[in-house]
C-alpha cells in the first residue's frame, strides 16, 4: 500500500504546490487553496471506502482554478489512519457514523486562527462519495453551517439498501439513515450524482430520498438535483463515472460556482 507521502507525490504538480497535509484534531486532512492568502470558499470532501483523501485529485485541481479551497479528509480506517477491518463492508455505517462526529470539529479547525481565515467560513459546502455521501446527508440533517452540498454514488433512504439487512443492528440503521432525520432539515442546494446501473447502491436508494426533499426545496426556492446517467462504465457502475466522468466533474464545478461565488 501506498504511504501518504506516495500518495502527495502523485499529486499534479500546480495542485502539489497549493496543498498541505495536516492533522485537524485526529482527523488527517489534505488541504488545497488557490493563494493561501485571500479568504476563499471552501469544500469539505469526503470520499468513499477503501480509498483516501488523495484519490481524484483532478476535482481539487479544478475547483482551486475556480477559486474553491478543498478540506479533504481520511475516513476512519482509512488512508493515513488506515485499519483493514474498517475498510470491510461488514463496517461501512461504522465508519459513516464516527466520520458523522467528526465533521463539526474539522469545520472548527480549517476556520480557526491558525489558518488566519484564509478558509471562508461562510461559504463552506460539505459532499462526499459514497460512503463520505451518506455522512454528508447524515449531517445535513441536523443544524450545520454549510450552505450548499453535492454528493455522488450514494444512499439517502437506506430501506432500499436490501445489503444493510442483518449486517447491521436496525437500531443503528435507523440512526443512520437520512430519510429518518427529516425535522430538522433545512433546503440547502443539493446537487447528487448517479449511475442508474451503480450495483452497490440502488438509484432508489437516493432518488426517493431527493423525492422526499423536494416539497422542502421548492417551498424554500432552493436548487435540487438528482443527475443519473443510463451507464458510465465504471466499476461497478459505481467507483467513479467512467466515460461521463470528465462531464460529471463539470456538472459539479458548475454547481459549487453557482452556490459559493
Amino acid at each position: 500500500m501506498k504511504t501518504p507521502t506516495d500518495r502527495f507525490a502523485q499529486l499534479p504538480s500546480s495542485l502539489a504546490k497549493q496543498a498541505k497535509t495536516v492533522r485537524l484534531g485526529d482527523v488527517p486532512a489534505l488541504l488545497a487553496h488557490p493563494d493561501w492568502e485571500t479568504p476563499a470558499p471552501t469544500v469539505l470532501w469526503m470520499h468513499g471506502r477503501t480509498v483516501h483523501k488523495e484519490l481524484d485529485p483532478g476535482r481539487y485541481l479544478r475547483w482551486m482554478r475556480a477559486g474553491i479551497a478543498t478540506c479533504a479528509i481520511d475516513l476512519p480506517g482509512h488512508g493515513e489512519r488506515y485499519d483493514r477491518d474498517m475498510m470491510s463492508p461488514e463496517n461501512t455505517l461504522h465508519v459513516v457514523r464516527q466520520a458523522v462526529g467528526e465533521v463539526d470539529g474539522v469545520v472548527e479547525a480549517i476556520a480557526g486562527k491558525e489558518f488566519g481565515g484564509v478558509f471562508d467560513a461562510s461559504r463552506l459546502a460539505v459532499g462526499g462519495m459514497s460512503a463520505g455521501g451518506m455522512v454528508t446527508l447524515r449531517r445535513l440533517g441536523e443544524a450545520h453551517p454549510f450552505v450548499c452540498a453535492a454528493v455522488e454514488s450514494t444512499a439517502g433512504d437506506f430501506s432500499k439498501m436490501p445489503s444493510y439487512d442483518g449486517r447491521y443492528p436496525q437500531t443503528l440503521i435507523d440512526e443512520l439513515d437520512p430519510m429518518l432525520h427529516m425535522d430538522e432539515r433545512r433546503a440547502v442546494p443539493l446537487l447528487a450524482l448517479h449511475s442508474e446501473k451503480d450495483e452497490w447502491v440502488p438509484l432508489e436508494a437516493i432518488s426517493r430520498f431527493i423525492d422526499a426533499l423536494r416539497p422542502m426545496h421548492e417551498k424554500a426556492g432552493v436548487e435540487l438535483t438528482l443527475r443519473t446517467w443510463p451507464e458510465t462504465g465504471a466499476p461497478y457502475e459505481h467507483a467513479g463515472f467512467g466515460k461521463v466522468a470528465a462531464e460529471a466533474k463539470d456538472e459539479q464545478l458548475a454547481f459549487f460556482t453557482r452556490h459559493l461565488l
